[in-house]
């Protein structure tokens, strides 16, 4: 199965105590059932994933992997077991409560971009940030020093139509992190892109990782990004088979 179940304090707040892992779930399922016909997405999963891991859940289609994914960012409900995000029982909560926590501590980025065509790329990417409030010039100078870094510069005021899938994806990517959530939950990023672009994308969220701590779980089949994972869960059949630390 997995490396076990993270017994550390729980938090109840924004603050992380000690110990207290970026991601937790445990005995979880996911059982969908029509016409007599039962099916086990998700079968029986415990891990832990600590604050900072760069983490891939790996996998054949239908082996489960965007199921457990779309459970751990609160998108799907489990139909047994736990999943806790920085400390907090996110299986506990209400809707608003989820809408909250995934507002406030998660970040994501969609193999489609998810980008809103009559915005453009900077008020796209500062969108977290403005329904948290956070005032106007904030939100630019936030948005505006992550584009330097990820080459966007010069491209703030270009709607989703004007840019291509790569930059697209980016400034995905610069939506989800700029807010500095404790998890970035990502669901084949990398999979409309070529070569070229994948490659710089995953350097860029690698980066990211790595100078700013972000903790990131992929779901992939992307050999590229695989081969860059500091660690990978295997799944098949919806149960966890292989857990692979490469620290």
């Amino acid at each position: 199965m997995s490396d076990g179940v993270n017994g550390g304090e729980v938090s109840t707040g924004r603050v992380r105590t000690l110990g207290t892992p970026a991601v937790r779930t445990e005995a979880l399922w996911k059982v969908y059932e029509h016409d007599g016909i039962r099916v086990e997405a998700v079968r029986d999963v415990s891990m832990t994933i600590q604050p900072g891991e760069f983490v891939v859940l790996a996998g054949p289609s239908g082996s489960g992997k965007t199921t457990l994914l779309n459970m751990l960012g609160g998108l799907t409900r489990p139909t047994d077991g736990g999943v806790w995000i920085d400390g907090t029982d996110i299986s506990a909560l209400s809707e608003r409560e989820l809408a909250r926590l995934r507002l406030e501590r998660l970040g994501f980025v969609f193999q489609a971009y998810n980008l809103l065509p009559v915005l453009t790329a900077l008020e796209n990417a500062e969108f977290t940030l403005l329904l948290r409030d956070v005032p106007a010039d904030e939100r630019r100078e936030k948005v505006e020093k992550l584009f330097e870094r990820i080459g966007m510069s010069g491209l703030e005021d270009r709607r989703p139509g004007k840019l291509s899938g790569g930059q697209q994806q980016r400034v995905a990517v610069a939506r989800a992190v700029v807010g500095q959530p404790a998890l970035v939950l990502a669901d084949e990023p990398t999979a409309n892109l070529d070569t070229a672009t994948s490659s710089a994308l995953i350097d860029l969220m690698a980066e990211l990782n790595r100078d700013l701590g972000t903790t990131f779980v992929f779901a992939t089949h992307d050999t590229r990004l695989l081969e860059r994972a500091r660690r990978v869960i295997r799944l098949v059949d919806g149960s966890i088979v292989g857990d692979d630390r490469r620290d």
